[in-house]
């Protein structure tokens, strides 16, 4: 199985353990990933601002850089959601159509083609879970509070492979923390203030570290959290997989 892995922009530059996270997991559940040094951008961010047209050149460039691997594997779902719904604008190859079907979220690579059952992983604290929209609603890693289905959580289903980990119960445990994308900066308002409600639904239920699969909603949580210098940590859910603490 030839895997490759990407690594979004926010994280090569703001978040590089994350990267690391990643790749450490995968290779100890005994993945080789590639790492193709000219990746860029999957154009997502000129997309959601109305450029979709121009970002074209991005999404062209991914499909010529990961064509060729059997899957994508990348720590957030909304770069996996971007390539797999938005890359219908595209001219529909073989090769656009391979990658948005086999370009995953990396829960959705552990329990879908990995399938693993277990963790070699420990991390004692008390943890909130935050369900990023794009991953909870765009690639159904969970259930959402909307759908009259059973409840399920695909980042739940890991962390509770974690030896030690406490997973704190939410009073609304799949709302948007306000950060969607550009929408922070047009609408910063509104967007800070859906970021401290989340937070105080964290801090109701004493949580020692948030996390979540995507680095972006943490980052502005992080933000916030700063301002009001709370001890309250962030960590990408890989952070915590692959942590032996």
């Amino acid at each position: 199985m030839k895997t490759a892995l990407f690594i979004p922009c926010y994280i090569d530059q703001f978040y590089p353990q994350v990267g690391i996270a990643t790749l450490q997991l995968l290779e100890r559940l005994g993945c080789e990933p590639h790492f193709p040094e000219a990746q860029t951008c999957c154009g997502q961010p000129m997309a959601n601002t109305g450029c979709e047209q121009e970002a074209q050149e991005s999404y062209q460039h991914f499909v010529k850089v990961f064509q060729h691997y059997d899957y994508v594997v990348t720590p957030s779902g909304s770069c996996a959601y971007h390539v797999r719904k938005h890359y219908d604008v595209l001219e529909q190859t073989e090769a656009v159509q391979h990658l948005r079907r086999n370009t995953l979220d990396l829960a959705e690579f552990l329990l879908q083609v990995l399938k693993i059952k277990s963790l070699d992983a420990r991390f004692p604290a008390r943890v909130g879970l935050h369900q990023s929209c794009h991953g909870l609603r765009g690639l159904r890693l969970g259930s959402g509070s909307e759908r009259n289905i059973k409840e399920y959580s695909a980042l739940r289903t890991l962390l509770n492979m974690v030896d030690g980990i406490e997973i704190a119960e939410l009073q609304r445990p799949d709302e948007c923390c306000g950060f969607g994308g550009t929408f922070a900066i047009q609408e910063p308002d509104i967007s800070v203030k859906m970021g401290k409600d989340r937070i105080a639904d964290h801090q109701r239920a004493a949580v020692e570290v948030i996390t979540a699969g995507d680095m972006s909603c943490l980052m502005h949580l992080e933000g916030i959290l700063r301002r009001q210098q709370s001890p309250i940590q962030v960590k990408h859910i890989a952070e915590i997989l692959n942590s032996q603490v």
